[in-house]
């Protein structure tokens, strides 16, 4: 059996990004991420990649591409819909009462953009990713992501470090989310998930501001990073509301958090959610909705208990790595 893309990713979230790399690097084969992948193997008969080994004890993985050379862009652009729309967009623009001007760290393929511009009162999305060449390739390859969201007028595009531009900038924003890789060793993202960037983005959002990210994993024997980012959360905001949701193409239950200044977004009646949604989003919604914004933030049991007893703060000095 033949097989036009097979993709390797050393991040359990990389899969739709490496895929976009092998293709911009003109790649009809194997595009492999090196870091925490220890071996890999292809299966020839089966079509199974075999992914294993890194430095948290993930364990063996399995992927399956098929022969459709778009099935890994498909997985990715279902489960990006269910993270911007529910996770990581939505719940925190509606839990500001009238978000004109926000700020996206990161994105790179335009999905957050694309679900913060569908909210009739933004007036100024900014978005700042540091690979200027990804953004440029989403741009040409994955049009059913972006879906037109860089050409509009109230897009703004830098290609900067976000943490820079936000300790030197003096604007402010109403919603500041959050749309970036897990934090490895050496990687371009570690200190983006420590108290003193926290504290940055708080000093850059307005008085009612919001802020919404990724926080990793909360599978039931890997709950590192999702609990150190909450309880790192809760030393800046006053407002933090863990969440979850089941994400495709992460072959994962994923973690999030909305974090405040004022609103608790957990406090919110499913019929007054749909209400927001239907005055002020555009379009129709696949996965979000009000029944849906308070499930994702009922944690489990195990969950709990572990937010409850976390103790770890993550600083510049002290950064956590999902895995070294």
């Amino acid at each position: 059996r033949a097989f036009d893309v097979f993709a390797l990713s050393s991040s359990r979230e990389g899969l739709p990004r490496t895929v976009v790399q092998a293709m911009a690097a003109g790649l009809p084969g194997v595009a492999t991420d090196v870091g925490a992948v220890s071996d890999a193997v292809v299966d020839g008969e089966t079509g199974w990649l075999v992914q294993s080994g890194d430095a948290q004890g993930l364990g063996e993985r399995l992927i399956r591409l098929a022969e459709d050379p778009d099935l890994a862009c498909r997985m990715g652009e279902q489960g990006r819909a269910r993270v911007d729309e529910f996770s990581l967009v939505h719940p925190a623009m509606l839990t500001h009462p009238e978000p004109r001007r926000v700020f996206i760290v990161g994105g790179g393929e335009g999905a957050t953009l694309r679900e913060v511009l569908r909210h009739r009162t933004v007036e100024r999305a900014l978005m700042v990713d540091i690979d200027e060449e990804v953004v440029a390739r989403c741009r040409e390859l994955l049009p059913e992501w972006h879906q037109g969201a860089f050409e509009d007028p109230r897009t703004e595009l830098r290609y900067l470090d976000a943490r820079r531009y936000l300790e030197e900038t003096s604007e402010t924003f109403d919603v500041i989310i959050i749309d970036i890789s897990e934090p490895i060793e050496e990687g371009p993202a570690y200190l983006l998930f420590t108290k003193e960037f926290y504290e940055i983005v708080r000093e850059r959002l307005a008085p009612a501001g919001v802020i919404a990210l990724q926080a990793g994993t909360v599978s039931l024997n890997d709950l590192d990073c999702y609990s150190a980012i909450q309880h790192t959360l809760a030393q800046v905001f006053p407002v933090v509301c863990p969440a979850w949701a089941s994400v495709p193409s992460f072959a994962l239950p994923w973690g999030f958090s909305v974090a405040s200044k004022q609103r608790d977004p957990r406090l919110f009646l499913s019929e007054d959610v749909d209400k927001l949604i239907a005055d002020r989003i555009r379009g129709t919604l696949r996965y979000y909705d009000g029944i849906t914004h308070q499930a994702g933030f009922l944690l489990p049991k195990h969950t709990r208990a572990r937010l409850t007893n976390e103790t770890r703060v993550i600083e510049d000095n002290h950064p956590l790595f999902a895995w070294s």
